[in-house]
Order: C-alpha cells, then sequence, then structure tokens
C-alpha cells in the first residue's frame, strides 16, 4: 500500500494544493494587510495607536465566535460549498474597510471580517484529513502553511506599491483594500469548480487510487478516537492544544501586524515598495523552513518535539529583534521568528489530527483554532499595552518572546497520539 501511496501523495499535491495556496494567501492578505495600510489609514480615520491595536485585532473575536458552528457546517454540506461561501463574504466585507472613517467604523468591520472569514483555517485542515493518510500529514500541512508566507513575501510589495499610490480620488490605503478584497470574492467563486469534497467524488484518481487511498484513511480512523462533539470540546487534551496553540499564535500575530511599521523604522524609510520588499525577506525564510522541515519530520514522526524547538526559536529571535541596535541583526532575527513561527503551527496541526476523526475532528479543530487564535487579539493590545505602560518600543515585542517561549515549553508536553 506504501508503494501506492507514494504515486498517489504527488497527484494529491497538484491537483489540492493550488487552489488551497490560493485560498490561504487572499485570506492572509486580507487579514493582514492592516499593516501596510496602518500610518495612512490611522491618519485619515483619526485612529491612534491603542485604537488601532484593538481594531485589528477584534477580527479574532468575530473569527472564534463562529469558528466551531462554521466547521460543523463544513462538515454536513461539504468543504467546496462551504469554503466558497466563506471566501466571497470575507472578500466583500474586507473592499469594504476602504470606506472606514471613524474608530467604531474600524472595530465595526474588522469584527465582521472575522465573522466572515470564520471556519476558513479549520475548515481547511479538517478537509486535510478527508484526503491525506496521516503519515503525510506533517508534509501536507506545511505545503498548505506556505501560503501565510507567499501572501506575506508577494503580497507585501503588492500592499507597498498599492498604499503609496492615490487615485481615482481614493487614498493608496483605498484601493489596496478594494482589490485584494474583491481578489478574495473572485477566488470563493473558482473554488466552486475547483474543488471536490472527498477522494470519492475526484474525477482525476482511478478507481485503484481511489480504493488504496481511501482504505488508508478507514485505517487511520479505526486508530483515532470519534466521541460526540461535546464531548470533544471538554476534552482536557483538547483543551491543553488549545493553549499551546494560543500562545504561539501571540507570536506569530504580534510580529505580523506590525513588521511593516518595524521594518520601516529600521530602515528609517516611509512605507512604500521599499519597506514592502525588505518585509518580505522572513518570509522567504519561512517559505524554505517549512519546506524542508515539514518533510524531515514525516520520515521521523517528531513534530511535537521539532515544532517546540521551532517555537522556542522564534521567542528568542524575536527577543533579539527587540533589544538589538543593529538593524542588521534584527533582521536576520526577525527571519528566524517568521520562519520558527510558520513552521511551529504547522507541525502543531498535526497532533489534534492524530486523535480525533469525524465530527468530533471538525469540532475539535474548530475549538482549537477558536480558542488559539485569540492569541490574535491579545497580542496587539498587550504589545501596546506594554509599550505604552512601560514607555518603551521594546517593551511589548519582549513580552511576546517571553510568551512564546512559554508556548514551546508547553509544545513540547502536547499529546500526539490517541
Amino acid at each position: 500500500m506504501q508503494t501506492q501511496l507514494s504515486r498517489i501523495l504527488p497527484k494529491l499535491h497538484l491537483r489540492l494544493m493550488p487552489t488551497l495556496l490560493m485560498m490561504y494567501v487572499l485570506a492572509f492578505l486580507d487579514r493582514a494587510n492592516i499593516g501596510f495600510a496602518k500610518a495612512g489609514f490611522q491618519a485619515d480615520a483619526g485612529i491612534g495607536d491603542a485604537a488601532y491595536a484593538f481594531g485589528a485585532s477584534i477580527f479574532f473575536v468575530g473569527y472564534a465566535l463562529l469558528e466551531v458552528p462554521s466547521n460543523l457546517i463544513l462538515h454536513r454540506v461539504g468543504a467546496r460549498l462551504w469554503l466558497a461561501r466563506i471566501m466571497v463574504t470575507w472578500g466583500l466585507v474586507s473592499a469594504a474597510t476602504a470606506f472606514v472613517h471613524s474608530p467604531l467604523g474600524f472595530y465595526a468591520i474588522r469584527f465582521l471580517l472575522g465573522i466572515a472569514e470564520a471556519g476558513f483555517f479549520p475548515g481547511v485542515i479538517y478537509y486535510l484529513t478527508l484526503w491525506y493518510p496521516a503519515a503525510a500529514r506533517a508534509r501536507s500541512v506545511g505545503l498548505f502553511y506556505y501560503g501565510a508566507p507567499l501572501a506575506l513575501t508577494f503580497g507585501g510589495p503588492l500592499s507597498g506599491l498599492l498604499v503609496a499610490h492615490d487615485a481615482f480620488g481614493l487614498h493608496g490605503w483605498q484601493i489596496m483594500f478594494i482589490i485584494e478584497g474583491l481578489m478574495a470574492s473572485l477566488g470563493g467563486i473558482a473554488v466552486l469548480f475547483l474543488l471536490k469534497d472527498g477522494p470519492a467524488k475526484a474525477p482525476w484518481l482511478s478507481a485503484d487510487e481511489k480504493q488504496t487511498l481511501l482504505a488508508a484513511l478507514a485505517e487511520d480512523d479505526s486508530q483515532r478516537e470519534s466521541p460526540t462533539v461535546w464531548r470533544t470540546l471538554r476534552d482536557p487534551r483538547v483543551l491543553f492544544l488549545a493553549l499551546v496553540y494560543f500562545l504561539v499564535q501571540m507570536g506569530f500575530y504580534g510580529l505580523t501586524f506590525y513588521l511593516p511599521s518595524q521594518v520601516a523604522k529600521l530602515l528609517g524609510a516611509n512605507m512604500g515598495l521599499k519597506v514592502g520588499l525588505v518585509s518580505a525577506l522572513p518570509w522567504v525564510c519561512a517559505l524554505i523552513a517549512v519546506t524542508l522541515i515539514p518533510r524531515w519530520c514525516d520520515r521521523r514522526d517528531n513534530a511535537r518535539g521539532t515544532g517546540a524547538f521551532a517555537a522556542a526559536a522564534a521567542g528568542l529571535a524575536l527577543m533579539v529583534s527587540a533589544l538589538t541596535a543593529s538593524p542588521l541583526v534584527a533582521l536576520i532575527a526577525l527571519c528566524v521568528a517568521a520562519a520558527g513561527l510558520i513552521v511551529a503551527p504547522a507541525l502543531f496541526w498535526t497532533l489534534p489530527t492524530r486523535i480525533l476523526t469525524g465530527a468530533a475532528a471538525a469540532g475539535g479543530i474548530g475549538l482549537i483554532n477558536a480558542i488559539g487564535n485569540l492569541g490574535g487579539f491579545v497580542a496587539p493590545n498587550l504589545r501596546a499595552w506594554l509599550d505604552i505602560g512601560l514607555n518603551s518600543h521594546a517593551a511589548g515585542l519582549v513580552g511576546l518572546a517571553l510568551v512564546t517561549t512559554i508556548g514551546a515549553l508547553f509544545f513540547a508536553a502536547a499529546p500526539r497520539k490517541a
């Protein structure tokens, strides 16, 4: 069976990953492009630093509220239809950000964006369990995780370029939101034609390939638990995994929302194409890391230890980037941090998918992602609170570095088998 699977897996990569990557790139672009709009948006809308941090992060409150219900609906109606709906609605809401001109409007639109996007990421993680056997899952999730660094590698220069140019009576940041939001909505329509709900419905697999793949997936399912959704949501292992993800995500979003402004400060430059290009360098390093490390982990079945090491390296690198006086050292540290903060969550998602299946997997993954992504709400506010409270531009990043390091310790203790 392993020989047959080794021939099937490249076909899965070729047929599934381009569409899933397109979706994640657009999702992350619309979630994080606020970092490029920050200076002009704040000036035009009269939004201070604390209000910006709160508005950028309230996305995750709306996102968390509907994560579990959204994933359960996806399990019932099928991934193709539900993921397409998610993309179309979040794209329209993201485009509407262009017309926000007050702090309250900013809070409302970011909250609605979270509601619109809720269920996308855990939905894809669950979707991958319907196609990839456990022995190939670290690599499959790693390939999907290309989306975030790709969005920031190529989307960074695009966002920087759009923000720097006013046109048609609109500010550059408005044009950026409109173009990138509508791209997501068009991508959602394309998903209806590009995805299938499972191997049994894939016309590009032969009958023998379907049988081999479904047998491997059934064997995996027999070794995992399928409790009720309610029992899953109360499972201490699931809640512990949610805590691990929460801590790691605090470091990730603490870096993501502020990386463009941090690079601009290092360069002594205004936001624009130059800052966008340099901001892409850490995510190029992340792409290289997430290409090599998950593949290595699949061969050695060591996702937990490697993920914990990656998170610890990221925490240390964040601290160095905050405290060093050298722009070059700070940039190198940001590259290490970005690599660790992409690899660690990519490996993390192999843990819950090893212990849950069926509706329990859909609900459990949704809960873990909901709680974990609240780290995206806490991180910008904690960073702003520490910077303002301690009157230091480094205090907030140091605090997030310590949180990420604690997350690495918890990662090392996470359950990995049923």
